[in-house]
């Protein structure tokens, strides 16, 4: 119970300084936090992680938990809890390592899809500033004079394809080999 209270408090503490490096205004006094800036994020940066991070992370915590549900009632967890193991040697030692096969399969996967997002915002003008390189807003650029003049549209489009499509080759063969174990 103390050990619990000494950490609840450090936790409200930390979020308390957290609101309070939030609520308040550049110049005054209280600065708590000054050199971890978090909200100074440009719109389009901003605007890319919360997607990138809204659309992947349901599927990851589904994906995460499934598997972990699946493997903690193998055997050999039940030998490390006869054993006396604690939870977290059981996380760390049993569920962890049998569950990195699927997990750097769907990493991998995952950047593919988040390579497309990336692309489709920047290409509707969602994604990072104008002056920034990404291929979507090259795309949309070379869109304009695709009737006249395919090129500009052309070598973006096609390098967005292979970089998806070799991380979805790799991430095939990680499946294959992940499952010669």
């Amino acid at each position: 119970p103390q050990k619990r209270n000494i950490m609840l408090g450090v936790t409200l503490f930390i979020l308390f300084a957290l609101y309070i490096s939030l609520i308040n205004e550049a110049g005054t006094k209280i600065t708590i936090f000054n050199s971890i800036d978090l909200f100074d994020v440009d719109g389009g940066l901003l605007t890319v992680f919360v997607s990138v991070v809204f659309v992947n992370s349901p599927t990851v915590f589904r994906i995460v938990r499934g598997l972990a549900m699946d493997i903690k009632t193998r055997d050999y967890v039940a030998a490390a809890q006869t054993r006396g193991e604690g939870t977290w040697y059981i996380m760390l030692w049993e569920i962890l390592p049998n569950a990195r096969g699927p997990l750097i399969v769907d990493f991998c996967l995952r950047i593919g899809y988040t390579t497309i997002l990336l692309g489709t915002l920047g290409f509707f003008g969602l994604g990072l500033a104008p002056e920034d390189p990404n291929w979507g807003a090259t795309i949309n650029e070379g869109r304009k004079l695709l009737s006249i003049y395919p090129h500009p549209a052309l070598p973006p489009s096609f390098a967005l394809l292979s970089l998806v499509l070799g991380l979805n080759l790799l991430a095939d063969g990680l499946r294959e080999e992940s499952l010669k174990d």
